[in-house]
C-alpha cells in the first residue's frame, strides 16, 4: 500500500512476515555476533511465535514454560491485558508528552503509588533502566554526603554502564574497561570489613542487593539492619538495589522489607515496573537527599534523562502496580515460591549432585556440587577441569530441549541455576518444572544423554581457551 505522496506505507506485520525468518542471520550480521553463535551451540536457537503469561509457543504450537521472565522484566508475564490496555489508552490520548517544560500528571501519580510501598522515602527520579537507577543513586549519594567512595559487595551485579560497572563484583564484566571509579568491594555479610572502610571517612554509601542475582546469595540475617546502623553512625548512606528483587519478586514488595527496621536511604527499581513493554527505572530517596541535589533553580536539570518520565513508561508502571495490588501478586509469589522451594529442597537427599536450594519467594537458586560416588565423581571432575559451570549448563539445556522449560545458569563459572519466573505462575507450573527437573536429574545420575551433551560442552570449552 502506498500513501498519496507515493511512499510505501509502513506495515509491521508485512515486514515480519517477509523478513522474520532471517532473525538469526540479521542478528549475526548487524548486532552482537556472539549471541546467535552461543544459541546455536547450546541448542537454544528456537523460533518463538507468540507469548502469553508465563508461556510462549513455537511455530508448531508447542508451548514453553518461562522460568526466566526476561531476566525478571516479565514480572507479570507477557502481554497482561491490563497493561496492554493502559498502553493503548495512553497512545490514543495523544498527550503532549516530553515537552520538557511542563509537569504532566502521570509521573507524579506513579511516584505517589511507588512511595506508598516505601513510607520512609519521599521522592522519585525516573530513568530508563536498572543501571540508570543505580547511576542516579551513586551520583546522589556522592553529592549528598560530599564523599567520593562507594562500597559494594563481592560478586554483586548492579549494571554495566561505567558507574554501575565500578560497583560490579564480577571481574568478567570489568576486565578491559578500566579505569573505573575508585570504589571498594567488601565481602557480603562482613560487618568488620564494612567498619574498617567506614573508619577511613571517605565513604558515601554502601550499595547492596538484598539477594544477589549472581548465585542467589541472601544477605545474612541481621546484616542489613546492622550495616544501616554502621553507615548512619559514620554519616554514610545505604542504597538498596532492588532492580531484580523488588516489586514482589521475593514474596515482599521489596526484599529489604524481609527484615524489620531496614529503611534504605535510596532504593533502585526497574525491570518488572515496565510490565515488559516500556523500559523504565526509578530511584527512590529521602527528601533531604533530593533537596541537596536539586538545591536551586540553577540546578533544576543537574540530573535528568531525555526519555525519563515518558507517558508510555509511566502508564505501564501505573498499570503494573494496579495489577499487583488487585491480583495479590506479592502473596502469590510468596506462596508459590515456598511451594517450589520446598519441593526442590526435598530432592537434595535423593540426588548427590544436588547440593543446595536457596532463595526467597520466586527467586530461587539450585546449586550443584561434587558427588560422592566414584563414577559420578570422575565425570564431575572432568567437567570442572574443562570449565566450572558446565554441569549447570548440562541441566539447563535438556530442560529446554526435552521439556520446553527456559531457565538460566546464574552467572559465569557458577554451578547454580536461577529461577526467576513470572510472579503469576501457579501450582501446575510448579508441577511441570519439578517433574522435568526430576527427569533431568534422574538421567544425570544414571549416566544418560545428559553426559553425552557434557562431552560437547567440554570440547567447546577447551576450544575457547
Amino acid at each position: 500500500m502506498t500513501t498519496p505522496s507515493g511512499n510505501r506505507e509502513f506495515d509491521l506485520g508485512a515486514l515480519l512476515a517477509e523478513r522474520g525468518a532471517e532473525r538469526y542471520e540479521l542478528h549475526a550480521r548487524y548486532l552482537n555476533h556472539q549471541l546467535p553463535r552461543m544459541l546455536h551451540t547450546i541448542g537454544f536457537d528456537k523460533v518463538y511465535e507468540r507469548a502469553e503469561g508465563a508461556h510462549f509457543w513455537d511455530a508448531d504450537g508447542n508451548d514453553y514454560l518461562d522460568m526466566l521472565a526476561g531476566f525478571g522484566v516479565m514480572g507479570l508475564g507477557r502481554h497482561h491485558p491490563v497493561i496492554r490496555k493502559a498502553l493503548h489508552d495512553v497512545l490514543d490520548a495523544q498527550l503532549a508528552d516530553l515537552t520538557r517544560f511542563d509537569c504532566q500528571p502521570l509521573p507524579g501519580l506513579l511516584a505517589e503509588r511507588l512511595l506508598a510501598h516505601s513510607p520512609h522515602l519521599d521522592r522519585v527520579f525516573f530513568g530508563n533502566s536498572g543501571t540508570e537507577a543505580v547511576e542516579t543513586a551513586l551520583k546522589f549519594a556522592r553529592y549528598a554526603t560530599g564523599r567520593p567512595r562507594i562500597l559494594y559487595c563481592g560478586h554483586a551485579f548492579h549494571g554495566l554502564t561505567a558507574g554501575s560497572l565500578s560497583v560490579n563484583g564480577e571481574s568478567g564484566f570489568r576486565d578491559g574497561f578500566a579505569p573505573l571509579l575508585p570504589d571498594t568491594a567488601v565481602p557480603l555479610g562482613d560487618l568488620d570489613a564494612l567498619t574498617r572502610e567506614l573508619q577511613k571517612g571517605d565513604v558515601a554509601a554502601l550499595i547492596v542487593e538484598p539477594i544477589q542475582g549472581k548465585g542467589v546469595h541472601e544477605t545474612p540475617p541481621g546484616y542489613l539492619p546492622a550495616a544501616q546502623e554502621l553507615l548512619h553512625r559514620h554519616k554514610a548512606l545505604l542504597i538498596a538495589d532492588e532492580v531484580q528483587t523488588g516489586l514482589g519478586r521475593t514474596g515482599d514488595f521489596y526484599a529489604h522489607q524481609h527484615e524489620s527496621g531496614v529503611e534504605p536511604d535510596l532504593v533502585c527499581v526497574a525491570k518488572a515496573l515496565s510490565g515488559g513493554y516500556v523500559p523504565v527505572g526509578a530511584t527512590l530517596g529521602k527528601e533531604w537527599i533530593f533537596r541537596k541535589v536539586y538545591s536551586s533553580m540553577d540546578r533544576v536539570l543537574v540530573h535528568s534523562a531525555s526519555f525519563g518520565s515518558n507517558a508510555q513508561a509511566m502508564a505501564a508502571g501505573l498499570a503494573v502496580l494496579s495489577v499487583m495490588e488487585n491480583e495479590q501478586v506479592v502473596a502469590n509469589a510468596h506462596a508459590v515460591g515456598e511451594q517450589l522451594k520446598s519441593r526442590l529442597t526435598a530432592l537434595i537427599d535423593k540426588y548427590e549432585l544436588l547440593s543446595d536450594v536457596r532463595g526467597r519467594g520466586l527467586m530461587i537458586g539450585i546449586e550443584f556440587g561434587r558427588p560422592n560416588s566414584l563414577k559420578l565423581r570422575g565425570r564431575w571432575a572432568m567437567l570442572q577441569a574443562a570449565r566450572k559451570g558446565l554441569f549447570a549448563q548440562m541441566v539447563v539445556v535438556p530442560l529446554l530441549q526435552r521439556h520446553r522449560i527456559l531457565t538460566q545458569v546464574s552467572g559465569d563459572h557458577l554451578e547454580v541455576i536461577k529461577l526467576i519466573p513470572p510472579l503469576i505462575i501457579g501450582e501446575r507450573d510448579v508441577d511441570r518444572f519439578v517433574e522435568a527437573f526430576t527427569a533431568v536429574m534422574d538421567d544425570a545420575h544414571g549416566g544418560g544423554l545428559v553426559w553425552d551433551f557434557g562431552k560437547t560442552l567440554i570440547k567447546q570449552a577447551v576450544a575457547n581457551r
